[in-house]
């Protein structure tokens, strides 16, 4: 059986079918010629139109679909959508979804704007939750699950979850962006539709937008139709960008969580911490199952800090040097922001404010000089 590591740098590549070229080439192209009028109504070749594929976007599913074990892939523009295009393949009007408090904010957004516009209700229940079936409605199809959150990274128990809910014939959609397919397995622990956001460490330069959803055989003709007649699509630039990513990221994976435990451990034992949000480590509420389930983990996690002024943690952030402020992760450059989220169940009560961190592939004592005069400056404000 092929190693996943092996299947980063071989999924998706033929470099017959492409004069040789190492890498597939950068397809821009909308019309597709047929060469006779049987083939144009019977569609019977590759390509037939850009929305639908190009060899460019074609490689990027195919080494996803690959990585994740699962029967199809289809893409999209950012990771949101793949995140509502998942819903809207498991889900109709007048359906009931069930979907964890945790979630990533624009997911909430959708499921509570747009969605309830099609009659379809969302629900939102605690991450930790030990019987997730209790919840189970008649017209409920499908349970949105991400583990850890990417805010506040609660653990859910994946599989315990599916099994309840492939009992009921209900959908689990997982989005996996924080451990990748490389630390968890989304099929193996009972997952229908996998999302990722390719934005980040699939990408990891932290210069192209796009999204990936794979499905099981149960699910890949909802998936396809769904995606085709919503009409997304993904150029031949973003999936160049994010197949040359893709070879690289167990390497940059590997060194994101070498930075992230380092400073993790660090940030545990200063005094203006109160904890840190990081599986990994052995003192996190969900560490057991992380070590079950989870193979490794990524660079992102949270710090609560002991109670501080707005002022001070203004101070803290905007002196730091090392570490910018902006949306989004999983590129080479580390990263820091108040954390923002917005929760149903009061699961989650914080001593003091919340800082989210990506750890990125700069020096971690470098990374670590400049949090501690960050934290200094915090200290100092009033």
């Amino acid at each position: 059986m092929t190693r996943k590591d092996t299947k980063l740098v071989e999924g998706g590549r033929h470099p017959r079918e492409q004069f040789g070229a190492v890498n597939t080439p950068v397809y821009r192209a909308s019309t597709i010629l047929f060469p006779d009028t049987e083939t144009l109504l019977n569609e019977s070749q590759a390509y037939t139109y850009g929305r639908r594929a190009t060899p460019s976007t074609r490689a990027l599913e195919e080494a996803i679909c690959d990585l994740e074990g699962g029967a199809r892939t289809a893409l999209t523009p950012s990771g949101l959508s793949a995140c509502t295009l998942a819903i809207l393949a498991a889900c109709s009007a007048g359906d009931h979804l069930l979907i964890t408090d945790s979630a990533y904010g624009p997911t909430r957004h959708f499921v509570e704007g747009t969605l309830k516009r099609f009659g379809i209700e969302a629900e939102f229940f605690a991450p930790n939750i030990a019987n997730v079936e209790k919840l189970f409605r008649a017209n409920t199809k499908a349970v949105f699950l991400e583990s850890p959150g990417s805010q506040t990274f609660e653990v859910q128990d994946v599989p315990s979850i599916a099994a309840a809910a492939r009992a009921k014939n209900i959908a689990v959609i997982l989005d996996n962006t924080w451990a990748t397919p490389l630390f968890f397995d989304a099929f193996g622990k009972g997952a229908d539709l996998s999302v990722l956001a390719v934005t980040k460490y699939i990408g990891g330069h932290a210069d192209v937008n796009a999204g990936a959803i794979t499905a099981n055989a149960a699910f890949t003709e909802r998936l396809v139709t769904t995606h085709g007649e919503i009409g997304l699509t993904l150029a031949g630039d973003e999936a160049f960008l994010a197949l040359r990513g893709l070879r690289t990221m167990a390497v940059r994976l590997k060194r994101h969580q070498e930075t992230a435990m380092a400073l993790a451990r660090w940030l545990q034992s200063r005094p203006e911490v109160a904890r840190v949000l990081y599986p990994a480590l052995e003192t996190d509420p969900g560490h057991a199952i992380w070590k079950r389930d989870f193979t490794g983990a990524s660079g992102l996690f949270g710090v609560v800090l002991k109670p501080a002024s707005d002022k001070a943690v203004a101070a803290m952030l905007d002196g730091l040097k090392l570490f910018g402020m902006g949306y989004s992760w999983g590129g080479y450059e580390s990263l820091i922001i108040p954390a923002r989220f917005g929760r149903t169940h009061k699961t989650f009560k914080p001593e003091g404010p919340v800082l989210r961190i990506h750890a990125g592939l700069e020096d971690v004592e470098d990374l670590k000089a400049d949090l501690a005069a960050g934290l200094e400056r915090l200290g100092k404000t009033a």
